[in-house]
Order: C-alpha cells, then structure tokens, then sequence
C-alpha cells in the first residue's frame, strides 16, 4: 500500500528522535529545493528524502536481521554499522511503505555512501543530507 505524503510523513517521523526528525526536514527542504534547481521531481525527492534515514535508529540486531533475512546487500555486514540503515531503510521503505519506483529506493540505499554512475535524484538525497541547514559537522 502506498502512503500519501501525509500519512508517510507520520508514520516515518515516529521511527527516530525529534532531532533525527528535524534533520530530515532539512533533507525534504534541499532535496525539493535542489530538484527544483537542477530539473528532477520535487516530489520524488521530498519521498526519498523523507525515508532517508528511516531505520537509522532501529535496533542492530533487527537491522542485521532483515539483511540477512532478506539476502539484501551481506557485503554491508563486514563494514561499519552505520552503513547499514541505508540499506534497510530502502528494503523498508519498498516492504512497508509501498514505494516501488527504483530510483527512489536506490536514492535511499546509497544516501550515505554514494556509488558510480549515480542518477541525478540519488545525487541530490545525497548531497542534501549534507547541506542541510542543520546539519552539524565538527
């Protein structure tokens, strides 16, 4: 079933803390903003922005679950944690959240890592989780 803006919006904003969720706004905001500027679909962006990190605070143990589970990327098991909600949260985001369209599952999966020949919607999530407004690097 797929969700309406709003209903995603919901559902989504109780998966991480209020500071996790204002990051994400922030990634709505420069992803909408930057497929404006650059001619991909706002809305698509906004969809994938808003899944971005949907899993970033989910349990390890379930996170390593669903990738084994699912024989999703098991590459991911031998690197950094931190890698691997992006990877759960396009599983999710397909399996839960009804979003079918490839490229916004793949601008969900390499949000954090990047990769060769990315799409220009992959490139925007990307860097949008970066320029954020809020986002607080040391």
């Amino acid at each position: 079933m797929a969700y309406s803006r709003e209903a995603l919006i919901e559902a989504v904003s109780t998966q991480m803390p209020a500071k996790r969720w204002k990051h994400t706004l922030g990634v709505m905001e420069s992803s909408i903003q930057l497929a404006e500027q650059y001619g991909a679909d706002p809305e698509r962006a906004e969809t994938a922005a808003i899944l971005h990190d949907v899993a970033k605070y989910w349990a390890v143990e379930r996170m390593k679950e669903i990738i084994e589970q699912n024989h999703l990327n098991l590459n991911l098991l031998k690197h950094d944690k931190q890698l691997w909600h992006s990877e759960v949260g396009a599983y999710v985001a397909e399996q839960d959240y009804g979003i079918t369209d490839p490229d916004i599952l793949n601008a969900i999966r390499f949000h954090t890592s990047g990769r060769e020949d990315m799409s220009l919607l992959e490139k925007i999530v990307c860097l949008a989780d970066y320029i954020e407004p809020g986002r607080d690097f040391p």
